[in-house]
């Protein structure tokens, strides 16, 4: 089998104003053809201009290369090689960054494409399935008033969820209304539900401690992403201070990086994006890192049902996967893209047991958003 084609397209809700959006509001969908008819899907979750560029870019010379000539005529099957020679073939301009966001939705196509030659899922492929279902927390930004939090809140638990996450928002702004935030949340669903804080690196350590302690007054299962990514030292003090499981990762790439948080910052719970990491193939050497340490895995996942198809897989497939992300965004990439998104029941998402990643994306949606 060869690779004939790579097309990253760049789908784009018009008119909104990016500064007010959840992050659905655009995507880089990938598209890897190949001369057997097999198609694989990916996606990369970045700036989708600059990781299209590091796609479709001609190559300069023999290490700054872009991604699509290092492919076409490839064994897609091949898919630890092609990593490989992608990430030589960008080491002027790589090595992390847009780059290996960019391969990432490439290497998520290629384990489609892998499962679909097999007959088989992407759980399967990645060294098996070790759990059918896994449970799904409600992921949302935090609204502005405790009245629409509540709200949400109930909202979620009446949609079955046993599990949500409230991030960035109002978050940071106010102790005081943080508190009033987290106390009306859990005062509305029960001791039963679990909690997660996105802070969205609202604090400095001191401010990450201060409300670190209020959290744990009300259950916060963790806290996600306090601190700049790159206070790598206050994570440490904040982890080794604080009895909530501190949580953390979606901006880094690469399985350095994540080696760096949890042996450097202490972090309980790491989330690799599987769109920006590295693709499958990376993150499942940043879990199986993550498991020699005890230590979860979490991915991140808050794009188009692409994304979200792939992130199942993997934490169905990992010894130190237990639950995964689920957008409730209403934007229509999110919901529309692709045409049988994961079951959703009872608290928990049904993995994929048709071949490859078990989705297929809605064309006329595809033809809706495309930015030509």
């Amino acid at each position: 089998m060869k690779i004939t084609e790579v097309e990253s397209i760049y789908l784009r809700i018009p008119d909104l104003d990016a500064s007010k959006c959840d992050g659905t509001q655009d995507t880089l969908m990938i598209r890897i053809h190949t001369d057997e008819g097999i198609t694989g899907l990916g996606e990369v979750d970045s700036v989708p201009l600059v990781a299209k560029a590091a796609i479709d870019a001609p190559p300069s010379h023999s290490i700054a290369t872009g991604l699509k000539s290092l492919l076409i005529g490839e064994n897609p099957l091949e898919i630890d090689r092609l990593w490989d020679k992608m990430y030589r073939g960008t080491i002027y301009f790589g090595r992390s960054g847009p780059a290996i966001h960019a391969m990432s939705g490439i290497d998520m196509a290629l384990w489609d494409i892998m499962g679909k030659h097999a007959g088989r899922p992407v759980s399967e492929m990645l060294g098996g399935t070790y759990r059918s279902q896994l449970k799904a927390y409600a992921s949302s930004l935090m609204p502005d008033t405790i009245g629409e939090a509540v709200s949400l809140a109930d909202q979620f638990v009446s949609q079955g969820y046993r599990a949500m996450k409230f991030g960035w928002g109002p978050i940071g702004r106010d102790a005081k209304f943080d508190e009033q935030q987290i106390r009306s949340i859990r005062e509305a669903v029960g001791d039963d539900i679990d909690i997660m804080i996105d802070a969205g690196l609202a604090w400095d350590l001191k401010g990450a401690l201060k409300m670190a302690e209020i959290y744990e007054k009300y259950g916060v299962y963790w806290l996600e992403e306090p601190l700049h990514p790159e206070d790598i030292a206050g994570y440490r003090a904040l982890s080794d201070r604080t009895h909530l499981h501190i949580a953390g990762g979606e901006q880094e790439s690469g399985v350095a990086a994540f080696r760096r948080l949890i042996e450097d910052g202490h972090l309980d719970i790491v989330q690799p994006d599987l769109g920006r990491c590295g693709g499958l193939t990376e993150g499942k050497r940043i879990a199986y890192m993550a498991h020699e340490r005890h230590k979860k895995v979490v991915p991140h996942a808050f794009k188009t049902g692409i994304l979200v198809a792939a992130s199942t897989h993997f934490a169905a497939s990992i010894p130190n996967g237990f639950m995964i992300e689920h957008t409730v965004s209403t934007s229509p990439l999110s919901r529309e893209l692709v045409a049988e998104p994961i079951v959703f029941k009872d608290g928990y998402v049904q993995v994929p047991k048709l071949p490859g990643l078990g989705v297929t994306v809605d064309e006329a949606v595809v033809e809706k958003y495309r930015v030509k």
